[in-house]
């Protein structure tokens, strides 16, 4: 018994979705920049960076199309770049690496009343991949049902990383470092498939365009 088209489409969403925000890649960071201080502080960064990404987040699904008439930019040329991007950051995380930005003590003191927005809003929890997974999967929707599929999946992953940022300390201590580098390669490996996928689905069109022109 196959799937259903609805269903298949909801557990890419969901999939690609989940990688690309990477809740549990996220837990360490916001422990780590979020040590010192109180539990009350802490759950105020975590619903601040939380609300920033959302709204990241359903402004470029939202708007996608407009964007892509403004800058005349082509879905498949989007694709192909979204899939080059997946490959980077799914390779990255398949050597079990957080975040390319280095933060110090000095400059998370400096900066302690804003990481709830930058860096942790943006771009740990929404970050460029996260940005175009959320375009290229409302503009691979055919119908209102899946539109609101991505929508209801970008909101169900941000509510689920709010969560866990909340019990940030418990979730470090339950997996474990290890536990982490473990899910963070297995995340990886999952975004470098749909890279590959994402990238041969923007360049064969393309491709029959030029052979076809010629």
């Amino acid at each position: 018994m196959t799937a259903s088209p609805l269903f298949e489409f909801a557990l890419l969403s969901f999939i690609s979705m989940f990688t690309m925000v990477n809740p549990i890649g996220v837990v360490p960071v916001f422990t780590a920049m979020t040590a010192k201080l109180s539990p009350q502080e802490s759950h105020r960064v975590a619903r601040k960076a939380a609300f920033t990404a959302l709204v990241i987040l359903l402004t470029f699904a939202l708007t996608g199309q407009w964007i892509f008439r403004f800058f005349s930019i082509s879905v498949d040329s989007l694709r192909m770049v979204g899939g080059i991007i997946f490959f980077i950051m799914g390779y990255e995380m398949l050597q079990a690496r957080l975040t390319r930005t280095q933060f110090d003590d000095e400059t998370t003191h400096e900066y302690i009343n804003d990481i709830s927005i930058t860096p942790l809003g943006i771009p740990i929890i929404c970050g460029p991949g996260a940005i175009t997974s959320a375009i290229l999967l409302m503009n691979e929707s055919r119908s209102t049902m899946e539109a609101g599929l991505v929508l209801g999946t970008i909101l169900i992953i941000i509510a689920f990383t709010y969560g866990l940022l909340l019990g940030a300390k418990q979730v470090t201590r339950i997996i474990g470092e290890n536990g982490n580098k473990v899910m963070l390669r297995l995340m990886g490996l999952i975004v470098m498939v749909i890279a590959v996928e994402f990238f041969f689905a923007g360049l064969t069109p393309i491709v029959r365009g030029i052979l076809s022109a010629s």
